[in-house]
């Protein structure tokens, strides 16, 4: 079955890891109509708030840069309720309150998002591609095979090439959650299908922080590499994180790894 299939047969829908409005249209568009069709709850969980989904949304939750991995643990103690003798072990030794914390997603968040569930039949949890970028990837997807196993959660790739990756995980040995770094300063978010590569799309909040106007041509500095572009705020956007949209076969240090880089700004007449 197609995701779009499931979309259009669940009533309770998470999406993890993709900011759907410049991912895949067309997915926001499919649960947009099974919001209609079958009053679905919809938790959308991504560092970026999109504006396009507020209206639809039904909880929006938050989370630091880089914490995919805590946020995945969280979901796991939050919807798997009966287990094995091991997995169980593995929840009690989680230190929710500093995941919590570090990542700044609230318990009851997530407490909310469960008592969204009840009653409902066809609960689909879809993840995009950050977490397939994250370096701590493995022990995520294993995470999430358990979270498939032991819950009712029918969990789907946004991108069809990354279910292969949640589909032939058969390691169930999880790893302790490692210390979450935090990214501060300048973040960009890598994304494509992008009319423009020649900008940085970026809140009033971040202009702000880099110390940059509308229109600015800019320089993005990452590791050794500089890349010139001009900087445009969107006033829908709102946090510290700007877009960078990239072109599928950039081979660009932009381009490699993860999804997030912290990175240094500035102008070119500087």
């Amino acid at each position: 079955m197609g995701i779009k299939e499931i979309i259009a047969k669940s009533d309770y829908i998470i999406t993890f890891g993709s900011f759907l409005a410049r991912d895949n249209v067309e997915i926001q568009e499919s649960i947009i109509e099974a919001i209609a069709k079958n009053n679905a709850e919809f938790i959308y969980l991504h560092p970026i708030d999109n504006i396009d989904l507020k209206v639809y949304y039904t909880q929006f939750i938050k989370y630091e840069v880089g914490s995919e991995e805590g946020i995945t643990s969280l979901l796991l103690d939050t919807f798997v309720k009966q287990s094995d003798e091991k997995v169980q072990a593995y929840i009690n030794d989680l230190d929710i309150g500093y995941i919590s914390a570090e990542s700044s997603a609230g318990e009851e968040e997530f407490e909310e998002a469960l008592a969204k569930a009840e009653n409902k039949k066809q609960k689909t949890m879809i993840i995009g591609r950050d977490v397939f970028s994250h370096e701590r990837v493995e022990n995520i997807t294993k995470i999430l095979s358990v979270i498939r196993k032991f819950s009712d959660l029918n969990i789907v790739a946004l991108d069809p090439e990354y279910n292969s990756i949640l589909n032939e995980v058969v390691d169930e040995n999880l790893e302790e959650v490692e210390e979450l770094h935090s990214y501060n300063g300048t973040i960009i978010y890598r994304v494509y299908e992008e009319d423009d590569i020649s900008t940085l799309i970026g809140s009033e909040s971040f202009a702000k922080i880099a110390k940059i106007s509308n229109h600015d041509k800019i320089y993005i500095n990452c590791g050794e590499e500089k890349f010139q572009r001009e900087f445009k705020i969107d006033k829908n956007l709102f946090g510290t994180v700007a877009l960078c949209p990239m072109s599928y076969g950039d081979k660009t240090s932009l381009s490699k790894g993860y999804r997030y880089k912290q990175v240094k700004i500035e102008k070119v007449d500087a």
